[in-house]
């Protein structure tokens, strides 16, 4: 334990003495998460539309105005030729185009049947397929109204109907930093114990005092610990920052769960991310091959592990990877701790998983590390 204790007071006086890693580790976190759940919103807003008005009625016009008074779309122009609004499309300025026929008015009044023409620009195929649903929803809005205008007022009661009501539980008004700041706060987390892990080692590997290390009788796992447990520290302390100072602060968010329960499976959880971090450093032996490593396996974890599209509705192949993936895991229990105030009994085969995740790395790294004892 003494030799331990010498070894972190070593790794604390490094690293504090660099001022560059102390500003990532309390600077970054904080400006990303008061950034990116800003901008990480689910909500599709100013859609661009193309409104090619042939028939020029009172009708018409009462459906155009209606669909620029949602508060979804932004009028791109509005023509008279499909064509004219086609290159808008091409020139990737407009995402919807609404054609309206020559004889909409007289179709609607006259037969009570009436066509619009809806086309879509899905390059951004999400802008695409939620514009249409919301335009849509929009125009049968449009039809309903017009209905009810011309169905008299009668004696006999009306048709039933069904009335459906959606409730949001756990986040009733669908406030998406409530959603996002948890997962950004695991890729936060994850990328200080990875890449800060990784980079420490191979560092002392270029300047050669790993070498130094080796040839005395410190024991492996007394060397892994120290290298470990710092960055251990410090994934605490920025989860913490997180968590009670942004989070809290900026918007408001209160944990549902227990706060217990959240540091035990981050304990767990940072302990496995260091075993990766650990193992990419016993495979490097540049902070350049390090940071490579680290970049590549991080670009999966972040695009599969849930933060921005569903695990359930990515292809088999893809669902198989994301259950290997500790970010996952980490992400659904932390919304589910925040948002859901789950126990640990909702959380158990999760923190197995990671356990047994954060058994594997790091036994994987301590058995790959070479060291002359």
């Amino acid at each position: 334990m003494r030799t331990l204790k010498f070894l972190l007071r070593k790794e604390f006086r490094q690293i504090f003495r660099n001022t560059t890693i102390l500003r990532m580790i309390i600077a970054l976190p904080i400006v990303q998460l008061l950034v990116m759940p800003l901008a990480a919103d689910y909500e599709i807003k100013n859609i661009n539309i193309s409104i090619v008005d042939h028939d020029h009625s009172p009708y018409s016009q009462k459906l155009t105005n209606k669909i620029l008074a949602s508060g979804y779309f932004r009028l791109n122009d509005f023509s008279n030729s499909y064509d004219e609004s086609f290159q808008q499309f091409q020139k990737d300025k407009s995402d919807l185009i609404l054609e309206i026929p020559a004889d909409f008015e007289k179709q609607l009044v006259v037969e009570n049947d009436a066509h619009l023409l809806l086309a879509a620009n899905s390059i951004n195929g999400t802008k695409a397929l939620v514009g249409s649903a919301y335009l849509s929803r929009i125009i049968a809005d449009y039809n309903g109204d017009i209905r009810t205008d011309w169905i008299p007022e009668q004696s006999v009661p009306p048709a039933p109907t069904i009335e459906v009501a959606a409730i949001n539980w756990f986040n009733p008004l669908l406030n998406y930093p409530f959603f996002m700041v948890p997962g950004i706060l695991v890729i936060l987390v994850t990328m200080i114990g990875s890449y800060m892990c990784a980079l420490n080692i191979v560092k002392e590997k270029e300047v050669g005092t790993i070498e130094q290390i080796n040839v005395t009788p410190i024991k492996k796992h007394i060397f892994i610990l120290g290298k470990l447990i710092p960055f251990w520290l410090i994934g605490m302390f920025v989860f913490t920052v997180g968590l009670f100072g942004v989070a809290r602060l900026v918007y408001h968010i209160v944990p549902a769960g227990s706060i217990l329960l959240m540091y035990g499976f981050l304990a767990v959880y940072l302990i496995a991310q260091l075993g990766i971090g650990l193992l990419i450093s016993t495979y490097s032996n540049t902070q350049q091959q390090a940071m490579s490593l680290a970049f590549f396996f991080m670009m999966i974890f972040i695009l599969m592990g849930g933060l921005f599209t569903s695990v359930d509705s990515m292809p088999q192949w893809a669902q198989w990877i994301a259950r290997i993936n500790p970010v996952t895991y980490f992400i659904e229990v932390l919304r589910m701790i925040v948002l859901k105030g789950s126990g640990l009994k909702d959380i158990r085969m999760h923190l197995i998983i990671v356990a047994g995740m954060a058994l594997f790395f790091n036994g994987w790294a301590i058995l790959n590390y070479k060291k002359t004892s």
